[in-house]
């Protein structure tokens, strides 16, 4: 089998290299593509490649019926329909590490210059003058850098602002630590509390509806007079005329912008005309290592998630992990074969769903087992694909709720899921229930199914039959079987109440006459088929 993978934007070589040479990829290169011809190109590809040229609109991703993953070589995407994508099931990936560096550097690059008019002088230099007097400018040591956004180009540009001897601030809703930097960053949760106590500040956060213009007349107001302003994160994150405004009035003395909320910026613009505004055109990741890096780190992340190797650099899932280790694996693989053992039981539909985990050691892995479960559950039912991508959203969109705990499992010592899903008009009110546990032997066991007891490992083809506690239906089963010429190769009971649930392993599949006919028995009250592969993931070979 060959991937067939389209990147649609100029990507550094690095990255186009490496995929040629590899033996399941079938690589095409198609820049300069218009939305139109981008969504009737991308029906033929499993994987696509971007940067910021490539428009991935919804109409492109409704086009993209086999298209299973979109890698952004670089941090933004801005040109993706990222809700669109996700509601598709198609997973958006970005390679934000790669350009950590480079965008660290050209922000320090630009505080630099903006500090000393490094700018204006040389353009006055050019023009044959010598304003020595003209351009005095401030110094960074003793001064406080404000950082809002503190992830991973946050922190490198703080690193590098106290080894120039500056006090640094930041702001990040997600750290709720008082300090950062082993106690040399203090941190706030409240931007308004921040900004009064920067000097310089600098934005490092990704553009959505809770960042968008988060710098904006009113926050300049709380900002120092003379305060400095860097952007080499994204556009929209400040009002740019009120950003203008601020200058022309003196609250803020200079403003160093990579980005800016409509790109190009337009001829006319008026941050293109202000004297105290420092601008590039959008360079914070151009640098030659860096487009390397994003080229190959986005081939590779793309190729790993089509190859069911892992997720990294994901952008519209959270928490979601496709590598394991083995006992991982297992539980996973048990979380699965649950969800589909469970689901003929289910015939008044599905109004919530809870999990619980009994394994600290399993927390990581919670979202994912989640999503294995809802795709076992909801996916014989449905003629959309699901996956691990789109599968919450889904099951969201349906009304139903999905809640995963880790609850005490101190008495049981081994890694164990209990799933409960409450149906839509189930008389007794009662959730049906499946609980599961991987033992040492690495092979996933059912231990419960709605209150009958057993133990029993999922696998090969299985047969559920819940029926009437009463003699002779053991003899029953085995005579309609043995009568279709079908061996019974296992055979687990379980009595609860007046009934009793008999789960057999079969040599051979029963077709739908034979399990209508078991049916039609009195006393048996619902049968049903499930067929699970033989091997388990994390078992030993």
């Amino acid at each position: 089998m060959k991937y067939r993978i389209l990147a649609a934007d100029d990507l550094a070589e690095e990255g186009i290299a490496f995929l040629r040479a590899q033996d399941d990829v079938a690589l095409d290169v198609r820049t300069g593509l218009s939305e139109t011809a981008l969504a009737e190109a991308v029906r033929d590809y499993d994987g696509l490649i971007v940067r910021s040229g490539a428009k991935v609109s919804a109409g492109v991703l409704h086009a993209a019926d086999r298209l299973k993953v979109v890698a952004r070589a670089g941090v933004g995407v801005d040109n993706i329909d990222v809700d669109q994508a996700t509601a598709a099931g198609v997973l958006v990936l970005n390679t934000a590490e790669a350009s950590t560096l480079t965008t660290a550097e050209h922000t320090f690059a630009l505080m630099l210059a903006l500090a000393r008019h490094v700018g204006p002088a040389y353009l006055s230099m050019r023009d044959g003058q010598w304003q020595r007097d003209s351009f005095n400018g401030v110094q960074l040591a003793g001064k406080t850098l404000g950082v809002v956004g503190f992830g991973r180009i946050g922190r490198a540009i703080a690193r590098r602002a106290l080894a120039f001897d500056m006090n640094v601030v930041a702001y990040d809703p997600f750290v709720n630590e008082a300090t950062a930097l082993d106690g040399a960053v203090a941190m706030f949760n409240d931007v308004d509390a921040m900004l009064p106590q920067a000097d310089v500040l600098t934005f490092h956060v990704p553009l959505n509806d809770r960042t968008h213009r988060l710098l904006d007349a009113r926050r300049l107001g709380l900002c120092r007079d003379g305060v400095l302003v860097l952007n080499v994160s994204r556009g929209g994150v400040l009002d740019e005329a009120a950003l203008v405004d601020a200058l022309d009035h003196g609250k803020v003395q200079g403003a160093a912008l990579d980005v800016f909320e409509h790109e190009p910026l337009a001829p006319e613009a008026a941050l293109r005309r202000h004297s105290r505004v420092l601008l590039t055109p959008h360079l914070g990741a151009s640098t030659v290592e860096a487009q390397q890096a994003v080229s190959r780190d986005a081939a590779e992340a793309l190729l790993d998630y089509l190859r069911g190797r892992g997720i990294r650099g994901a952008v519209n899932i959270s928490g979601v992990r496709l590598e394991f280790n083995p006992i991982e694996a297992c539980c996973v693989d048990l979380a699965g074969r649950m969800a589909r053992l469970i689901d003929p039981m289910l015939t008044e539909g599905i109004r919530r769903v809870r999990i619980g985990i009994t394994s600290a050691e399993l927390r990581s892995v919670g979202h994912t087992l989640e999503r294995i479960i809802l795709i076992g559950l909801l996916q014989p039912h449905l003629d959309a694909s699901l996956n691990v991508v789109n599968a919450r959203l889904v099951a969201e969109g349906r009304g139903i709720a999905v809640s995963t705990e880790v609850v005490d499992g101190s008495d049981v010592g081994r890694p164990t899921i209990d799933l409960e899903i409450d149906a839509g008009g189930r008389r007794d009110n009662r959730p049906h229930r499946i609980v599961g546990s991987v033992y040492h032997d690495m092979r996933p066991r059912v231990l419960e199914i709605n209150g009958y007891r057993m133990d029993m490992v999922p696998s090969g083809c299985m047969v559920l039959i819940q029926n009437d506690d009463r003699p002779g239906m053991v003899g029953v089963v085995g005579a309609e079987f043995g009568q279709a010429g079908i061996n019974i190769a296992d055979m687990t009971i379980s009595r609860r109440a007046d009934t009793a649930l008999m789960v057999l392993k079969l040599d051979t599949t029963p077709t739908i006459e034979v399990q209508e006919l078991l049916g039609r028995n009195p006393g048996i009250r619902r049968v049903a088929v499930v067929q699970f592969p033989d091997e388990f993931a994390g078992s030993a070979p």
